[in-house]
């Protein structure tokens, strides 16, 4: 049998990481994604303790998140379970739910500013057609970036996650780090 070796969406055997100025990009290779839908007559679960969110918003729990997604559909998220089944643990938490697992498909980087939320606005509003001043904590959208969709979740203040197809994760690094980039070189 082949000795197969796990590797990044970037092509690594360890996420990438990069700083610019006041922003760091990190690739979050250990975030597990599962979506999950209401099949009709189903009520809305609550999973793994998660009060999930309306349109537009995003809502952190304990060691999980979700962020709306469409009428009656939502991203879940867990923090280091990217090699587990995650999918698995969460449709014993939704029974009458529809869940999918999204790990694989999906490429997650954080960006953390160390100077506050202005380099997060800065960087918003280089890279994405939204009002990025009213796009705070908690909140979440699927947008374009560049050429490719993106899911954006506002983690904080000082945080933002893009989250983008795998296929495209070296198009999705190239177009953060160059903003980034700039960014420095113009003092934010």
């Amino acid at each position: 049998m082949t000795d197969l070796t796990p590797i990044t969406a970037l092509g690594a055997h360890a996420p990438a990481r990069h700083a610019f100025g006041a922003l760091t990009i990190t690739e979050n290779a250990g975030l597990a994604l599962a979506s999950l839908a209401l099949r009709r007559g189903a009520t809305q679960p609550a999973p793994l303790g998660l009060a999930l969110p309306g349109p537009g918003a995003w809502q952190a729990g304990q060691g999980v998140a979700a962020f709306w997604t469409g009428p009656g559909q939502w991203m879940i998220e867990a923090e280091d379970r990217a090699e587990s089944d995650f999918a698995a643990a969460l449709a014993a938490e939704a029974p009458g739910c529809s869940i999918t697992e999204q790990s694989d498909g999906w490429t997650a980087f954080e960006v953390v500013s160390d100077r506050g939320g202005a380099p997060i606005r800065a960087l918003m509003e280089k890279l994405v057609n939204i009002d990025a001043a009213a796009f705070g904590p908690g909140s979440a959208t699927r947008t374009g970036l560049h050429h490719m969709g993106v899911f954006l979740i506002r983690r904080g203040e000082d945080r933002l996650a893009v989250i983008g197809m795998r296929s495209l994760a070296g198009a999705l690094w190239h177009a953060l780090e160059e903003t980034a980039g700039r960014l420095k070189g113009e003092g934010a």
